[in-house]
């Protein structure tokens, strides 16, 4: 049976080695041979980003707004603000995530699909020294924009402020150097440009920021990103894990580092240069600029006369899966992102399928 080919940003297809770590037996999570498998994923996420010297991994179990949640509502001290860059739904789902932990949250705006204006980066710092955290989305899939985040880092950390990034569609898809852009959280999931299933999330924190994470009154008993650290540092749980997900994000991280993260990088890139000719071939209109659109996710425009139902339900039966645009969006783009463990021979064969439903004069 021909498989479905995920275009969505996440979950996304693995390959079949991924998979069948999923039959790996039945395990309590405390027991040794989970903390072992813990500790191995945990390592290796560190080490496929060479950061280990660095960087500790802290796991929880929930999708990446999991552990997004875990790093926005630990990162704060008493009495400080955290900014947050704002051009999309995942710069907009952060400050609603510190607005619903009551946080002094300051906004800076960008139009959808616009990079934000350094300038007002550093005036806003400049300007509000009770700033302690910035926060910004690496790869902001609402609209396939790609943030300057080296860029951004650079002016937090002139301006000694710590930096949150939201990688979670951006990591071992899109490049981060960790000490160009002086990242202090990353947050990432196992579902998207790792290559595993949805059930496992992390944040990257840099092991300097644990002292200061200790002194911050619990906010969240869940969400604790200190305590779930110490906890793991011990090998052990503060709630019961994911661990059928687990077993597949460590084989996922294997093929990571089989690959490496440049080179998978760079395959990433490939595909969407292949389906970015493709498209344009077709005449169909992209929303963000070359110069500024991710390795992984390409927004368009809905070609005349079609809706995203029918233009959705057609690539479905010819086994493909599409996304929608979100809010504003939704009634004029259609999404489709090159992550996860996809052939070349399925991107063409997509490439000549959304030709034919394009012109297709049932299109609606």
């Amino acid at each position: 049976m021909k498989r479905t080919v995920l275009l969505n940003p996440g979950p996304v297809n693995v390959t079949e080695r991924v998979r069948q770590a999923l039959l790996k037996p039945d395990l309590c999570h405390r027991e040794k041979e989970f903390t072992d498998l813990m500790q191995s994923i945990r390592s290796k996420l560190v080490r496929a980003f060479g950061i280990q010297n660095d960087y500790d991994a802290v796991l929880t179990t929930g999708s990446g707004t999991a552990a997004l949640e875990m790093a926005v509502s630990s990162c704060l001290s008493e009495g400080r603000s955290i900014l947050v860059i704002r051009n999309g739904v995942y710069g907009e789902r952060i400050s609603a995530m510190a607005e619903a932990y009551r946080l002094n949250t300051l906004c800076l705006d960008t139009p959808w699909g616009e990079p934000p204006v350094l300038d007002d980066v550093e005036q806003a710092l400049k300007q509000n020294p009770d700033i302690e955290v910035v926060a910004l989305v690496h790869h902001e899939t609402t609209t396939g924009l790609l943030n300057p985040v080296h860029e951004i880092g650079e002016l937090v950390r002139k301006h000694k402020r710590r930096f949150l990034v939201d990688s979670i569609s951006g990591l071992a898809g899109d490049p981060l150097d960790f000490d160009r852009a002086g990242v202090d959280f990353c947050v990432g999931t196992a579902n998207k440009c790792l290559q595993g299933f949805p059930g496992v999330s992390f944040v990257l924190v840099r092991k300097t920021e644990l002292p200061r994470l200790a002194k911050i009154p619990e906010r969240s008993h869940y969400f604790n990103l200190y305590k779930n650290h110490q906890a793991q540092e011990k090998g052990d749980t503060l709630f019961t894990p994911a661990v059928q997900i687990h077993y597949a994000l460590d084989v996922a991280l294997d093929e990571l580092i089989e690959e490496t993260v440049t080179d998978r990088i760079h395959r990433y890139s490939r595909a969407a240069a292949m389906l970015r000719k493709g498209f344009q071939e077709m005449g169909l209109e992209f929303i963000v600029p070359e110069e500024h659109r991710s390795n992984t996710l390409t927004a368009l425009k809905l070609p005349k006369g079609a809706t995203y139902p029918g233009l959705h339900d057609r690539l479905k039966g010819k086994g493909f899966v599409i996304y929608a645009g979100q809010k504003k969006l939704s009634e004029s783009i259609f999404r489709i992102a090159n992550m996860g463990d996809v052939t070349t021979e399925e991107f063409q064969r997509l490439l000549d399928t959304l030709k034919n439903c394009i012109s297709a004069s049932t299109l609606s």
